[in-house]
């Protein structure tokens, strides 16, 4: 695949209204090749990160989150990397979220949800993803499901005594109380995330919706993964390896 074809592969998937909206939250921090046999894949763009896509020799890097500005002076050590290892970059933030193969509804196949009634959205704000199970689970079952996908401890919190029948999904930093009241107001018994404030426990803990936060990494990795094999479907000489990152945002004891 030649990087003009990954280009128009975007395009395609996103189209163009959803990529002018999000105009600067995606794009190319390196590129440093033209022809793409390989891709790696991974939440987050670091420094282990692409020394473990070197080793593995991937020809384009693709993450849902580029090098914030904030940690300063990592994208400038990312790029140099990157050069360095010959490796392209691609990061997808904004509309990888408000896609219908996205992060929310990447990871609600995840936890085998029946029915994706809504994927996420922004329309003046963040919208949850609402999905809806045809059989109501115990809540400990999907604490189960989700703690066996994301391959780390959840945090959980039971604020109803009803099975799990319909929920709502922000992944990453989805913990804001309006996001939560959305789901409620939709009649959500369960909301998921991937981080979590006081605010956020005490919010869902006041009006009754059970609470799951897994770590801003790993909920939204099942969203890179499904757009790298949208690419593999479109481009069947592709090979595609996921870039393993660390549970760095557990608590350390």
């Amino acid at each position: 695949m030649k990087l003009e074809q990954f280009k128009e592969t975007i395009e395609n998937l996103f189209g163009t209204e959803l990529l002018q909206q999000f105009h600067d939250d995606f794009g190319y921090t390196n590129t440093s090749n033209t022809t793409i046999s390989k891709v790696g894949y991974s939440t987050n763009l670091s420094l282990e990160v692409i020394e473990r896509a070197a080793v593995e020799k991937v020809d384009l890097l693709v993450t849902h989150h580029d090098a914030w500005d904030f940690i300063y002076g990592l994208q400038e050590a990312c790029v140099k990397k990157l050069e360095e290892y010959n490796i392209s970059h691609f990061w997808i933030h904004g509309p990888l979220d408000y896609i219908d193969f996205g992060t929310s509804t990447a990871l609600m196949n995840e936890l085998r949800v029946d029915t994706v009634i809504r994927h996420s959205m922004y329309i003046e704000g963040d919208i949850p993803g609402i999905g809806k199970f045809t059989d109501p689970i115990e809540f400990d079952k999907l604490v189960e499901r989700m703690t066996t996908a994301l391959d780390e401890p959840v945090r959980a919190w039971k604020n109803n005594q009803k099975k799990v029948k319909k929920i709502g999904i922000l992944t990453g930093a989805g913990h804001s109380t309006d996001n939560i009241r959305k789901a409620f107001e939709e009649g959500c018994d369960t909301y998921i995330t991937g981080e979590a404030t006081l605010y956020t426990i005490q919010y869902a803990q006041f009006i009754g919706i059970n609470l799951l936060v897994g770590s801003h990494t790993f909920t939204e990795i099942f969203g890179v993964e499904s757009l790298v094999k949208k690419l593999q479907e479109n481009h069947l000489d592709l090979t595609i390896v996921r870039i393993e990152e660390e549970h760095f945002e557990l608590t350390r004891s």
